[in-house]
């Protein structure tokens, strides 16, 4: 096994000798790790490294040689489709054209616990996972639409939307692979709904993540985010999003509070970011929306 001088996949493509090919990378928290790369034909073998990484094919039509920890193939790729590299392996690939690939990355230390749990016990890196072939996932791709879109609108997703994204990717890599996930186990008690819910209304500011939301219901993070969608009808990062929403909309209507301070209030790095999230759920800005209230107001104190 070639060791390697860098302690993760990100670090050896950002300081490593392919860092001038990193068009993009985004790190919160360090719960997963997303990376965008052009680079041009030859060889990008690699050494072994702590982390389990998911490739997605952004250009398409060209041909790659590789062995990413299950054995060798030789494709010409499509775009759209993924392919998942195995955790301490040296990988080799020869790509015979330039190609443009975005990455996600699970470092083992923050997930080998989730996995775990997630199976009860019954997780193997050996046989859980199918690494190296190329393959499609709708639900997949779409995860990794969201996260890169969020990438657009507010610079870099929060630990919430990542820890619950990775934990939705990892487990339908796991049932792809033939190891599904252990089932849910129903909602939330009735008692840590409530605290939830309250502590993510008092740190609404704030950049919360599930881990804390989930030892607040005593739960572990993957079981936890499965059971509040079953409780609530929707996941926490949607759910954060609309009381977001709902309290960006109170300041707007009874305040004098600017956007940038309300931005800070409800959790936003700017009043750019929130007016980006804004539209997409009011089809106005926050601007536009505060105008409209209090034209409505001046209308019925008019009559």
């Amino acid at each position: 096994m070639t060791v390697s001088a860098h302690s993760s996949f990100t670090q050896l493509q950002s300081k490593g000798l392919h860092a001038s090919y990193v068009r993009t990378l985004k790190s919160p928290g360090g719960v997963l790790e997303m990376l965008e790369v052009a680079q041009p034909a030859g060889d990008m073998s690699r050494p072994a490294l702590p982390d389990i990484v998911l490739y997605e094919d952004i250009l398409g039509n060209g041909r790659v040689r590789s062995d990413l920890g299950g054995g060798r193939f030789d494709v010409t790729s499509r775009k759209g489709l993924l392919n998942l590299a195995a955790p301490n392996f040296a990988t080799t690939a020869v790509m015979e054209e330039s190609h443009q690939v975005r990455s996600l990355t699970f470092p083992l230390a923050h997930w080998q616990g989730v996995l775990d749990e997630a199976t009860d016990g019954r997780f193997s890196f050996d046989t859980c996972f199918n690494y190296g072939r190329v393959f499609d996932s709708s639900p997949i791709r779409s995860a990794l639409r969201n996260l890169w879109g969020l990438c657009k609108d507010e610079g870099a997703p929060s630990r919430l939307w990542m820890r619950a994204a990775g934990c939705e990717i990892l487990a339908e890599l796991s049932r792809l692979g033939g190891a599904p996930f252990a089932p849910a186990r129903g909602g939330l008690a009735p008692w840590a709904e409530r605290r939830c819910l309250e502590m993510m209304r008092a740190r609404l500011s704030q950049d919360i993540s599930l881990d804390e939301l989930a030892a607040e219901a005593r739960l572990s993070p993957f079981h936890f985010a499965r059971m509040f969608k079953q409780s609530i009808g929707v996941p926490p990062r949607v759910y954060l999003t609309q009381l977001r929403m709902e309290k960006t909309c109170q300041l707007l209507e009874t305040t004098d509070l600017s956007v940038t301070e309300i931005a800070q209030e409800v959790g936003y790095s700017s009043n750019q970011v929130l007016a980006r999230v804004f539209i997409k759920h009011q089809r106005m800005s926050p601007t536009e929306y505060r105008r409209a209230v209090r034209d409505q107001v001046r209308f019925a104190a008019s009559r």
